[in-house]
C-alpha cells in the first residue's frame, strides 16, 4: 500500500529535537531533575495536539500522554487491546548536551568516522561493526563530537512522533486505540516515579529505547544497590598512633577483595557484575555506593553473600570501626512477566519482519524503563530505535534505521488490530 508521506520526515524532527538541552541530572529534589527537559516536553504535547491528538497534555510531572482512538469498523475497536509507545526526553547526565550540532555523513561508504568538531573523537568500526557489515550506503547522524547527539533517547521521540504523524496522514491504516507516552528522567532511573499506568490506559506497550536495526529486548538485569557505610574514628594525624581509624583505607582494603571477574570491564552477554560507582565521604566517614547486576536472582544472592563475607572479613581487620552494607532493589528482570504473554514478543517480531528486517532477541545490560512499567502492570518490551554509543561524544544513528523504527509503530498498530490476542 502506498502510504502518504508525513508532514514531517524523522530526520528533520530528530535534528530540532536534539538541539534542545534536556540532560537529566542525578540526586536532585525536583521532578524532573531538572527544568530544562520541560522545554521539549511541552513542545511534544503542542505538536501532538497539531496531529490531532484532542487529548494531548502534560501533567505536573513533565508526563506527555495522548491517545489515538481506534478507527476499526463497528465495535470492533473496543474489543483490541490498546496499544502504547513511550520514550524518554531527557539524556544523559554524563556528557554536556547542551549546543548541540548534529552531523549528517550522508551515503556513508564504510571506514572508521572522524567527528569535525573534535577530530580526536572517531567512530571506530573495530568497535562499532555494524557501520560496515549493516549500514553500507545509508545516512550516519552523529554530533560534532563535543557533546552529546542525544540519540538516546530522541531518535525514539522522533520516531514515535513521526508515526503518529504518518497515521494522521494516512486515516485509511486501520488500527486499534494508541496511547503514546514521553518521561522525564529516565537516565536518572526515574522515569516512572510518577507515572500513572492506570491513567495511561494501554494493556500493553512498547519502549522505543533499543539500539541497532531489528532488535526486541526483554530481558534485563535483575538490579540491586549495594551501600556500604563505614565509620573510623578520626584523630589527629600527628597524634594517631594506635588511635586513628582511617575509613579510606578501610575501603581499601575492602576494595581490593572484590572479584576481578565480577565487574563491568571483565564481563559480557550474561555475566552479572559488582559496581563500585559512587564514594562520598573522608577518612572518618564514608558512603560507597555499589550496583550489582545479574540475570537471575541466585546471581544477585551469591554476589550479595560475596559482599557481606568481604565485610565481615575486612571488620576482623580493623575491629574498631563500625562497616555495615544494606541491597535494596531498584528493578528486576521483565523476562519473567513478560514471556507469559507470548503475543506481545510475536506481534513485535511480525512487525518489523513487515519492514523487510529480521527480528532477533537482545539482553538489556542495563535498565529501561520497560521494566519497571512491566512490574508495575504493563508489559513493556524494548524496540530498536537505531543508536549506538549512548552516553558517549561518538553516539551515532543511521536514518534510514530511524525511518524502518517509524514503520515498525505503524506496523504494529496493525497486526495489533488484525490479530489482538
Amino acid at each position: 500500500m502506498s502510504l502518504n508521506p508525513p508532514k514531517e520526515t524523522v530526520l528533520d524532527r530528530f535534528l530540532r529535537y536534539v538541539k534542545i538541552d534536556t540532560q537529566s541530572q542525578e540526586d536532585a529534589e525536583s521532578y524532573p531533575s531538572t527544568a530544562k527537559q520541560l522545554d521539549l516536553l511541552r513542545l511534544l504535547a503542542d505538536e501532538l495536539k497539531d496531529l490531532g491528538v484532542s487529548d494531548a497534555a502534560i501533567d505536573q510531572y513533565g508526563y506527555v500522554t495522548g491517545t489515538i482512538p481506534a478507527n476499526l469498523p463497528g465495535d470492533t475497536g473496543q474489543t483490541v487491546p490498546t496499544i502504547g509507545f513511550i520514550a524518554h526526553a531527557d539524556t544523559s547526565p554524563a556528557v554536556s548536551g547542551t549546543n548541540v550540532k548534529p552531523v549528517v555523513h550522508e551515503n556513508y561508504r564504510g571506514g572508521d568516522i572522524v567527528l569535525p568538531g573534535d577530530p580526536a573523537r572517531i567512530i571506530k568500526t573495530s568497535e562499532y561493526p555494524n557501520l560496515e557489515k549493516r549500514y553500507i550506503g545509508m545516512d550516519i547522524v552523529t554530533s560534532d563530537g563535543t557533546t552529546l547527539l542525544g540519540a538516546d533517547d530522541k531518535a525514539g521521540v522522533a520516531e514515535i512522533m513521526t508515526a503518529v504523524d504518518v497515521l494522521a496522514q494516512n486515516p485509511d491504516i486501520k488500527h486499534g486505540p494508541i496511547k503514546i507516552g514521553f518521561t522525564p528522567d529516565e537516565e536518572v532511573g526515574q522515569g516512572t516515579k510518577h507515572f500513572d499506568v492506570k491513567k495511561f490506559g494501554a494493556d500493553y506497550a512498547y519502549t522505543l529505547d533499543g539500539g541497532p536495526l531489528g532488535e526486541i529486548e526483554f530481558e534485563t538485569f535483575n538490579a540491586f544497590l549495594a551501600v556500604l557505610n563505614i565509620e573510623g574514628i578520626g584523630v589527629h594525624p600527628g597524634y594517631a598512633k594506635d588511635k586513628l581509624v582511617n575509613a579510606i583505607r578501610v575501603f581499601a582494603d575492602f576494595v581490593t577483595r572484590l572479584p576481578k571477574d565480577m565487574a563491568p570491564e571483565t564481563t559480557e552477554e550474561r555475566q552479572g557484575y559488582i559496581h563500585p560507582y559512587d564514594f562520598n565521604g573522608q577518612a572518618e566517614h564514608l558512603t560507597v555506593k555499589m550496583l550489582i547486576r545479574d540475570f537471575d536472582m541466585d546471581g544477585i544472592k551469591a554476589k550479595q553473600k560475596i559482599l557481606t563475607g568481604i565485610v565481615e572479613e575486612v571488620q576482623s581487620l580493623y575491629p574498631k570501626a563500625k562497616i555495615e552494607i544494606e541491597f535494596n532493589e531498584q528493578y528486576l528482570n521483565m523476562r519473567y512477566l513478560i514471556e507469559k504473554e507470548p503475543l506481545v514478543l510475536e506481534n513485535a517480531k511480525e512487525a518489523i519482519r513487515r519492514t523487510g528486517t529480521e527480528p532477533h532477541y537482545t539482553l538489556i545490560r542495563g535498565g529501561t524503563d520497560g521494566a519497571k512499567l512491566t512490574y508495575d502492570g504493563l508489559l513493556t518490551p524494548n524496540l530498536f530505535a537505531g543508536g549506538e554509543a549512548f552516553h558517549s561524544k561518538i553516539e551515532w544513528v543511521p536514518v534510514q534505521v530511524m525511518e524502518k523504527a517509524v514503520e515498525t509503530v505503524v506496523n504494529l498498530a496493525v497486526v495489533w488490530a488484525e490479530r489482538p490476542r
